[in-house]
C-alpha cells in the first residue's frame, strides 16, 4: 500500500486519503496519505475528520435496529404509525404500505431526493421536518423494487427522534457511536473536532469548503478512518462476532440479509441490498457487505466479509476517487483471499473507456482524412439543396445534432456521473465526441459525388 497508493493518488489526482484494514475482526492497521489541505500543505492523518457521506446510512441502520431490539418498533411496522411530529404529504400511493424495512432497503418507492443542498455549518438551515415536506415524493409503488433514496434514510432520522424522544444526533451518539468506540464521530458539526475538517475537492480539483446538510441520517456523519474502522470491525458474525455492545449477532445478520435484487447501475458492483448495506456474493461463496458515499468533494467506502473478519475502510477528500478506491479494493480482495469483487470493475472499465476514446479519435481522424482526400480529387461536393441529400447524409447530420446536443447539455451540468467514474478520461472523451461531431458535420455536408444529384 505504501508503494502503490501514492502512485495511484498522483495518477488520479486525489489530494488525500486515509485507509484502515481489519483482520480477524480487529483493526490491524491504519494510515493516511497525501494532503488534507493543498493550500497550506497540511498532511493527511489517520485522525483527520472527514465527511463520510453515505456511510452514514449504514450507521443509521444500526440505530434503527437498536430500536427494534429494544422492542420499540418492528421492521414490518408502517412508518406513519410512529411519526408524531410530522405527516406525509398527500400522494396517490398507499402510505400504509410503507414499512421501516422498505426505508432501510431502498424499496419504499421514494425518490432519491435533491442533491447539492449544502449549507455552511454556521448558517441557518431548514429543519428536518421542513426538508421532508419538500423532499418526500413517491415515484413508484412501495415494496416493488430497489430505488436508492436519501429521503428514505432522512425519514428514518425522524423515526428515531419521534420514537426515542431524543434528537437524532444525541440518540446516535449515546446508543451507537460511543458504545462502538467511535470516539470522534458525530452527526453534529463541531468546532472542537480533534482536527480541522479539510476542504473537499471537485472532479476539476477545485476546493469545496466544509458543508453540512439540513438532514443527517442519509449523509451527515463526520468521522475519521479509525472511527469507521471501529464501526466496521464491530459488524462481524459467526466466529468473528465479538459481543457488539450495540446489537446482537441476530440483528447484524438481519442487516446483511438480502431484501431486494439490484437491477440498475448499482448491479455492476452489487447483487442485493439488505438493510443499510449493499451485498455481493463472492467467488468463494461468502457474503461481502459494503457501503460508501459520494458528496461534493468527498468519497468514502467500506467493505467487509463478516464471516472471515476481513474489512477495509477508505476515505478521501476528492470526487475523483472511484478509480483509486477500485484499485485499492482489488488489491485488498487478493490479499484477503476473497477473489474478485464487484467494485473492481471500475478499474477494468477505465481501460475499456480509454480504448473507446482511442477508437473514436482514430476513426474520426481516419474518416476525416478520407473526406479531405476525396474533396481534393473532386469526388465530394457540397449539396446545397435539401432534396438532394441522401439517406446517409441525413443519418450523419442527425447524429451530429444529437451529439452536439449531448455535448452542450454535459457542459451545462455542474456534476456528471461519468466524471467521477472516469476522472481525467471523461475530459478526453468529451474532446473525442466534439471531434466526432465535427467530422460527421463535414462528412454529411460533403457526400460522395455519386450520392444523389450533384449541385451546380
Amino acid at each position: 500500500m505504501n508503494q502503490r497508493i501514492p502512485v495511484w493518488m498522483e495518477n488520479y489526482q486525489v489530494p488525500g486519503a486515509a485507509i484502515a484494514l481489519i483482520q480477524n475482526g480487529k483493526v490491524a492497521w491504519s494510515e493516511a496519505y497525501g494532503l488534507a489541505d493543498k493550500d497550506d500543505q497540511i498532511r493527511m492523518k489517520a485522525e483527520t475528520i472527514f465527511r463520510v457521506e453515505s456511510i452514514s446510512k449504514s450507521v443509521t441502520a444500526r440505530g434503527v435496529m437498536k430500536l427494534v431490539e429494544t422492542g420499540k418498533i418492528k421492521l414490518e411496522d408502517p412508518v406513519y404509525k410512529h411519526l408524531v411530529s410530522w405527516e406525509f404529504p398527500e400522494t396517490e400511493f398507499d402510505l400504509k404500505k410503507v414499512t421501516i424495512r422498505h426505508l432501510l432497503s431502498h424499496t419504499s418507492g421514494l425518490a432519491l431526493g435533491t442533491l447539492g443542498l449544502e449549507y455552511d455549518p454556521n448558517e441557518k438551515k431548514p429543519s428536518l421536518r421542513e426538508s421532508l415536506t419538500r423532499e418526500v415524493k413517491f415515484i413508484r409503488e412501495p415494496g416493488t423494487s430497489f430505488n436508492y433514496s436519501n429521503v428514505g434514510f432522512n425519514l428514518l432520522e425522524l423515526l428515531i427522534e419521534d420514537v426515542s424522544g431524543r434528537s437524532f444526533a444525541d440518540f446516535m451518539k449515546d446508543e451507537v457511536l460511543s458504545p462502538l468506540g467511535m470516539q470522534h464521530a458525530d452527526f453534529i458539526w463541531r468546532e472542537d473536532f480533534p482536527t480541522r475538517v479539510p476542504d473537499g475537492h471537485k472532479t476539476g480539483g477545485e476546493s469545496v469548503p466544509v458543508y453540512v446538510y439540513a438532514e443527517k441520517g442519509a449523509g451527515g456523519l463526520f468521522a475519521n478512518v479509525k472511527d469507521i474502522a471501529a464501526f466496521v470491525s464491530s459488524g462481524m458474525v459467526d466466529s468473528m462476532y465479538s459481543d457488539d455492545p450495540v446489537l446482537s449477532q441476530k440483528s447484524l445478520l438481519e442487516l446483511y440479509m438480502p431484501v431486494t435484487e439490484i437491477d440498475n447501475v448499482y448491479s455492476f458492483v452489487s447483487d442485493y441490498y439488505g438493510l443499510g448495506h449493499f451485498i455481493e456474493i463472492l467467488p468463494n461463496g461468502k457474503k461481502a457487505v459494503f457501503g460508501g458515499g459520494q458528496g461534493n468533494g468527498w468519497m468514502s467506502h467500506f467493505h467487509i466479509v463478516p464471516e472471515s473478519g476481513d474489512g477495509i475502510v477508505i476515505l478521501t477528500n476528492s470526487s475523483r476517487s472511484w478509480p483509486l478506491i477500485s484499485s485499492i479494493l482489488s488489491d485488498w480482495a487478493q490479499w484477503a483471499g476473497v477473489g474478485s469483487i464487484g467494485m473492481g470493475i471500475i478499474v477494468k472499465a477505465m481501460s475499456g473507456f480509454w480504448l473507446l476514446i482511442l477508437l473514436i479519435f482514430a476513426g474520426s481522424v481516419f474518416h476525416l482524412g478520407r473526406v479531405f482526400r476525396d474533396c481534393s480529387r473532386g469526388n465530394r461536393k457540397v449539396k446545397r439543396q435539401l432534396k438532394d441529400y441522401s439517406v446517409n447524409q441525413f443519418v450523419q447530420l442527425s447524429l451530429f445534432v444529437l451529439l452536439s446536443a449531448a455535448i452542450i447539455l454535459s457542459l451545462t451540468k455542474e456534476y456528471l456521473f461519468i466524471t467521477s467514474v472516469f476522472p481525467g478520461a471523461a475530459s478526453w472523451f468529451l474532446v473525442a465526441l466534439i471531434i466526432l461531431a465535427s467530422v460527421l458535420l463535414i462528412s454529411g455536408l460533403t457526400p460522395p459525388a455519386d450520392c444523389g444529384t450533384e449541385s451546380s
